[in-house]
């Protein structure tokens, strides 16, 4: 099972994302846990500058904006392949 990391503060964006990736990873039959990462400490860490921004398994995938459901697609594919 991959861990989906969502970091940012909560907002609209971040709710947006991370329902988008359970959304697309459910279409795609993969299991996936998403947490929610709203510490700025924790944000600040992973080096992410823009919010909302996406791990997966611990790696910055995407950061700065709500990634597309074809972006999602491609970035579940990928760690799938990995």
């Amino acid at each position: 099972m991959k861990t989906i990391q969502v970091y940012g503060s909560g907002c609209k964006n971040c709710t947006v994302t991370a329902e988008r990736f359970a959304n697309v990873a459910q279409e795609m039959g993969q299991q996936v846990q998403i947490e929610k990462v709203t510490s700025l400490e924790a944000i600040m860490k992973a080096g992410i500058m823009k919010t909302p921004g996406v791990g997966i398994d611990g790696e910055v995938k995407h950061t700065g904006s709500v990634p597309s459901i074809d972006l999602v697609r491609e970035l579940l594919s990928q760690d799938a392949i990995a």
